[in-house]
């Protein structure tokens, strides 16, 4: 059985970066995730990214590598991160949700560990996610 591990994050917008570059994001992360067993969700409200993802072990570190080298946001903090027993996203490599409430997302960025993880699923059904 494969290790799977997932991770919760928050960032921002870099300075400068259009808001529709979160389209560009998610194209260019769909093939890349697929090829590395990555699956997850990325909600964007305009300002804040909130993105959990899982996969293997090592390709969730890779990524994550990635993002933190990524210029196109900043102030990315980790809210949690932990071993998965099976997929919470089976049906696509990433999915994205935009969503016009700021405070759902600058709540979970307050939060951290389990109670940020539990926070952002309980608000899950609640998006309109393309995938």
């Amino acid at each position: 059985m494969t290790d799977l591990r997932e991770i919760l994050y928050v960032s921002q917008l870099a300075p400068g970066q259009p808001a529709d570059i979160v389209g560009r994001i998610v194209s260019q992360a769909r093939s890349r995730n697929a090829a590395n067993g990555i699956s997850g969700l990325l909600v964007f409200d305009g300002f804040r990214f909130c993105q959990h993802f899982e996969g293997p072990r090592e390709a969730v570190r890779a990524l994550m590598a990635r993002l933190e080298q990524d210029p196109r946001h900043t102030d990315l903090l980790v809210l949690f991160e932990g071993r998965l027993n099976e997929r919470r996203y089976p049906r696509f490599e990433v999915g994205l949700a935009e969503v016009d409430d700021r405070d759902d997302l600058a709540e979970i960025h307050g939060l951290g560990g389990a109670e940020a993880l539990h926070r952002f699923l309980q608000l899950r059904p609640g998006f309109d996610i393309s995938g």
